[in-house]
């Protein structure tokens, strides 16, 4: 059976697009709503950061290297490259004695254009600190110094860092085996249901019934992410703004291919959703809808346009919209009466 239309696009009085997927909420006792297979395993790239952040705090590496909220907040990032996240960056290899040349992800341009575009200009190269994915390999990194183990060749799936991020993945879904694969930075990264991801970030919501260890750590993660949306994402990004508009009441993580996910404290509550077609402008829409439906938006345009906006033509004209399919309204007025 295909998974449901989600999100449409229109244009006058037709629907020119659809984006099919499937979205799973869940709390710390297991799944409490879905739509769509939620059983297929797939990966949750970077929405998987928080966990990959784990070993970090969790091993002592980021207190032993002083590391504040804003380093743990880039640990989880898939940042923009602008000169927030760079200079951060840099200033947390150099605290570990390392430099851009450790790192395994690529180079590639910033994802902030009045940043690239100065870059261009002043003759500049992208170089591997503006990777999207630089703070995430920077936590490796800290975590193989603090072990005093190998730094090189950390992004392979048996170093002992990327076999901790797995083994928290385990611990936190109850799943032994997990399919792996190479994400775009050159970092493994590992396949599960959407229904075994929502379960592992509600643990992030509500760490109660974790060891203490992990319980602070999951704590930090979230409070980091939180406090610095714009080091989770950048400026104008949908995390960023989501998180703003949420006020304290979630963290979100988007994912390529089409992912997205997302912890709610205040209700305990983990979400992982995909979209079937990989299209971002759809889950951004799904998860905007799904935090509205939780009433975390509250008044704020912005977040509320992600999850309802216009379509434009060129000279800025509204030709069309970007919506909440019905199914996913359904989902959304079941959702809001969890809820209540």
């Amino acid at each position: 059976m295909a998974n449901p239309v989600l999100v449409e696009l229109t244009r006058g009085d037709l629907v020119e697009s659809i984006h099919r997927g499937a979205i799973a909420i869940a709390d710390w006792s297991g799944l409490k709503l879905a739509i769509g297979d939620v059983e297929l395993p797939v990966y949750p790239r970077s929405s998987l950061k928080p966990i990959q952040a784990l070993p970090l705090v969790e091993s002592g590496a980021a207190d032993t290297f002083g590391l504040g909220d804003e380093e743990v907040a880039l640990a989880c990032a898939s940042h923009s490259g602008e000169p927030m996240h760079t200079e951060r960056v840099a200033a947390w290899l150099s605290r570990i004695e390392l430099s851009e040349s450790d790192l395994a992800c690529g180079a590639h341009p910033p994802r902030y254009d009045p940043v690239w575009q100065e870059m261009v200009r002043n003759g500049e190269n992208p170089t591997r600190i503006h990777n999207n994915c630089s703070g995430k390999h920077t936590g490796f990194l800290t975590v193989a110094r603090h072990w005093d183990i190998a730094t090189k060749g950390y992004e392979h799936v048996d170093h002992p860092v990327q076999q901790a991020v797995a083994a928290a993945l385990r611990q936190l879904t109850g799943l032994h085996e997990l399919a792996w694969g190479i994400d775009g930075c050159a970092a493994p990264n590992f396949a599960l249901p959407l229904s075994s991801f929502a379960r592992a970030f509600a643990q992030f919501a509500d760490p109660k019934g974790l060891p203490d260890e992990r319980r602070h750590a999951t704590a930090r993660i979230v409070r980091a992410m939180i406090a610095h949306p714009e080091l989770v994402s950048g400026t104008g990004r949908s995390c960023a703004i989501l998180m703003r508009a949420a006020k304290g009441g979630a963290a979100v993580k988007a994912g390529a291919e089409g992912y997205y996910a997302g912890i709610v404290p205040g209700r305990g509550l983990g979400i992982a959703l995909k979209i079937d077609d990989g299209t971002g402008r759809a889950s951004e829409t799904a998860i905007a809808f799904v935090l509205e439906a939780l009433g975390l938006l509250g008044d704020d345009t912005a977040a509320r346009t992600q999850a309802c906006g216009p379509v434009l033509n060129t000279r800025g004209e509204k030709v069309g919209e970007r919506r909440p399919s019905p199914a996913l309204a359904e989902f959304g007025a079941k959702l809001r009466a969890l809820a209540q």
